[in-house]
């Protein structure tokens, strides 16, 4: 029987998870499988995946073919390289404890490379929050300034206005004070 590692198409429309199966290669797509090994979920930043990393290792040692995006996450994920370290035991190239720590150093490596650029992102994501908040308080200062340049134009205007008032008013009161 010839089987596949692939993915099988869950979700609503528009927003897909897909989890990974070992299905014989003439069964459908979303139809029976033999084990679910891991999940995917593009719909997250980054993408999510989950991956029984042993079974996904033997099934690949006994022969199952992974399709192309399969292949992807688990060459992501070191099965194909370690794979390929047994492979490199099995030859005698190296011994077991060997293969262990050139993966062990493989990971370490995609760990880091992977907290480096989600700490950049993260950076990143801080200066523009940071340049934002500088340019509303830039914005929200100068509308702070028209505002209180307009009150205080009014207020000029009702003191003037007050001022003439009592103006008229004092020249009205002389005025019938002359008349009387």
């Amino acid at each position: 029987m010839a089987t596949k590692i692939r993915l099988q198409r869950h979700g609503r429309k528009s927003y897909a998870y897909y989890p990974i199966v070992i299905a014989d290669s003439r069964a459908p797509r979303d139809g029976r499988f033999i084990e679910r090994i891991g999940s995917y979920n593009p719909n997250t930043n980054p993408a999510t995946i989950s991956l029984d990393f042993d079974r996904a290792l033997y099934w690949v040692e006994v022969g199952a073919q992974p399709t192309d995006t399969v292949r992807t996450i688990l060459s992501k994920e070191g099965v194909l390289l370690m794979k390929h370290l047994r492979g490199g035991v099995k030859k005698g190239a190296f011994d077991e404890a060997e293969a262990q720590r050139r993966f062990d150093a493989w990971k370490a490596d995609r760990d880091k490379v992977a907290n480096a650029a989600q700490a950049k992102k993260e950076a990143t994501a801080a200066a523009d929050a940071k340049a934002r908040l500088e340019a509303e308080t830039e914005k929200n200062k100068a509308k702070a300034e028209a505002v209180a340049k307009k009150k205080a134009e009014k207020l000029a205007a009702e003191e003037a206005a007050a001022k003439e008032a009592l103006e008229a008013e004092t020249a009205e009161a002389e005025a019938a004070e002359a008349a009387e």
